[in-house]
């Protein structure tokens, strides 16, 4: 068996308050060859999202994660060896190898990416992120020509795509970030119709004055106070698609609320529904077709944050729960085999 070096980061204490970097530790470690339907993979750009540190809080859609783990985590990984498995060495492929350098995965749990363009690309517009903001927005918000769209995060990874499909589309799009650097840039390069900051003293108001007609549908990825500021604001019969609650995550005792549910769901017979972006794995391909397209025809600007060494991911998930990230944020582990 060969054995190599391999690099790790544990979570060794899950967090009880905020997130901290002394909950991680990098190690040294090795790694031996695949067995058999299993594939050896190199991690080459690691996604960091909001919702690894939803991980740590219970079980979601996935398993709580354990002190002394290595801690979980999406990646474009390149392919160093197969057993078995019908896959070349040198390919690229979408998996969830964890915050290491090497992994072994099971080959029936990994996705073929046929590169085209910037390999980032398949972390960003055309790969969870991106198919997140499309889903999310045609086929739960489903918005029309002429609507009134507010979306949180806006200068985020998913926020920024899911804007800018609504104003493809023809809707009125209000952006919601958390500094006015990231307003004046969605609203110059995103080309958003307005936005909002929401550590505004007066963030109803301001919502109010940047949605005069009301909100017909509402992308959030934040939940908590902006919710709360946007429920009185819906119009009859308004959608509310939940993607993400990332000012619930880092805390032991995230904030009750918001006010309004299911008051304002009631009277204004508003539906908000969750989804989660593998209820539409049927459709990826067509959704990353139609990505594809709008970022070659100049419609979609593409906003990646990249953070170099795998050394720097604790730091990184710390930022993106600050929401000191403008667009998608990844690390780097390796070089681009592409």
């Amino acid at each position: 068996m060969t054995e190599r070096p391999n690099r790790q980061i544990l979570l060794v204490e899950r967090p009880r308050g905020k997130l901290e970097e002394s909950q991680f530790e990098l190690i040294d470690s090795t790694i031996g060859d695949p067995g058999p339907g299993e594939l050896l993979v190199r991690t080459v750009l690691l996604s960091i999202d909001p919702a690894n540190r939803a991980w740590m809080q219970g079980r979601t859609y996935r398993e709580q994660l354990g002190a002394g783990e290595v801690m979980a985590g999406g990646a474009l990984c390149e392919v160093v060896a197969a057993n078995g498995a019908p896959i070349a060495p040198g390919s690229i492929v979408q998996c969830e190898p964890g915050w290491q350098e090497y992994a072994v995965v099971p080959a029936n749990r990994i996705l073929p990416v046929a590169v085209r363009g910037a390999l980032s690309h398949h972390m960003s517009v055309l790969g969870i992120t991106g198919l997140t903001a499309y889903h999310g927005m045609l086929d739960v918000g489903r918005p029309k020509k002429g609507e009134t769209v507010v979306v949180s995060a806006a200068a985020g990874a998913t926020g920024s795509v899911a804007g800018q499909i609504a104003r493809i589309i023809g809707a009125r799009v209000v952006g919601v970030t958390g500094s006015d650097d990231k307003n004046r840039l969605i609203e110059r390069d995103l080309s958003f119709d307005a936005a909002v900051n929401h550590r505004s003293d007066k963030l109803r108001e301001d919502l109010a004055a940047a949605c005069p007609n009301g909100i017909d549908v509402y992308f959030d990825n934040v939940g908590g106070r902006v919710l709360e500021a946007v429920l009185p604001l819906m119009r009859t019969h308004g959608r509310i698609v939940c993607c993400g609650a990332v000012s619930q995550y880092d805390s032991a005792t995230p904030a009750p609320g918001p006010a309004g549910v299911p008051g304002q769901l009631i009277v204004k017979r508003l539906r908000m529904e969750g989804f989660l972006v593998s209820d539409y794995i049927g459709e990826w391909a067509e959704a990353q077709g139609q990505l594809a397209a709008w970022v070659a025809a100049g419609e979609l600007a593409v906003l990646e944050d990249i953070v170099e060494g795998l050394e720097s991911a604790p730091r990184a998930l710390i930022g993106i729960l600050a929401g000191d990230n403008v667009g998608k944020r990844m690390v780097r582990v390796a070089p681009d085999p592409t």
